[in-house]
């Protein structure tokens, strides 16, 4: 309909230049050109349609049997408060889901305070810690239906991710809470890697490489967890790598007091995160029974639960967000 309006008042402009063309000809300066336009109809341009818009890139795309979805996660319970409903939505439509963790949640001083009762973080109780973390997100991942298959840890400094790629890309970063310099879970997928950049993106490309996703959720960069950031920029870089996969971006952490308001309250849209107002974020709804799984899996982090309720079950919403593009245009 636009177009057409648009249409009209191009037409109706013409007609009203071609009417000054006609009166100026009375001097005769027009008159060659009226001449020139009847005999040479196809000299005279006709009036250029103005260009659609391209149509908006979807919030997903489709999602049936042939998808193989991979969720990038920072830290145990990131992948079920940015994507429980889609993961579920995969598997109903008969695709595959893998989550890849890419630290064991192994670095909370919170967690070191409420739940292992220390006020100096011990190494060794931090790596139990850790393994605790990583238990919990294999039951969340049961109550979504994920099978164990899909179920990948990679073992990296919670909190340290975003120095290893930038001031350790070659040597190894000591983390803070366990003191491990390499991988020291054994149920991870590369057990002993070392703390570094390189090593990082070499088993990133390998997950990549192993599961062949045909779409891959993963933070955007402007989230403000350095954590996040950093699983953003290898997202990014997959990106360019693969081509061909679709990526979709989301949000944790995305300003102060989001989401808002804070606790349960079913039956609401996730709001945009302050940090994103200029990102292309699309809702994607969710049903009444993907609420309720998402809150159950939700609920099997218990650590995460005793020192962060409120913050987690704000994401138990109607809605969960996706941008088809990491940043807003201009941004870096």
């Amino acid at each position: 309909m636009a177009q057409l309006r648009c249409g009209t008042l191009t037409n109706r402009g013409s007609r009203v230049r071609h009417s000054r063309r006609v009166r100026k000809s009375a001097s005769g300066s027009a008159l060659p050109a009226l001449l020139l336009t009847a005999l040479l109809p196809g000299a005279a341009s006709a009036p250029v349609a103005a260009a659609a818009a391209p149509p908006p890139v979807p919030a997903l795309p489709l999602l049936d049997a042939r998808t193989v979805l991979l969720v990038v996660s920072p830290h145990p319970d990131d992948e079920t408060l940015c994507c429980a409903g889609v993961m579920q939505q995969v598997l109903e439509a008969g695709g595959r889901v893998n989550v890849l963790w890419l630290t064991s949640g192994d670095g909370s001083q919170l967690g070191s305070l409420v739940i292992e009762r220390s006020l100096f973080a011990d190494p060794q109780r931090m790596r139990s810690y850790g393994a605790r973390r990583m238990a919990e997100a294999r039951t969340a991942m049961d109550t979504l239906g994920v099978p164990a298959a899909g179920q990948l840890f990679l073992g990296y400094p919670d909190g340290g991710l975003l120095a290893l790629l930038t001031q350790y890309r070659s040597h190894p970063y000591r983390a803070r809470f366990t003191q491990a310099s390499a991988v020291p879970y054994a149920q991870a997928l590369f057990p002993g890697h070392p703390y570094t950049g390189e090593t990082l993106e070499r088993d990133f490309a390998a997950v990549l490489g192993r599961l062949q996703p045909t779409l891959i959720l993963a933070p955007s960069p402007l989230d403000t967890h350095p954590d996040h950031h950093a699983a953003g920029l290898l997202a990014i870089e997959a990106a360019h790598t693969l081509g061909s996969v679709a990526v979709r971006y989301w949000i944790v952490h995305g300003g102060e007091g989001w989401p808002s308001p804070r606790g349960l309250l079913p039956g609401i849209p996730l709001t945009t995160p302050p940090v994103a107002v200029a990102l292309a974020l699309r809702p994607v709804a969710l049903t009444a029974a993907e609420e309720d799984r998402k809150l159950a899996a939700l609920r099997d982090y218990q650590t995460q639960m005793r020192v962060m309720e409120p913050f987690l079950l704000a994401f138990v919403r109607t809605t969960e967000l996706f941008a088809p593009a990491p940043l807003a245009a201009g941004q870096r």
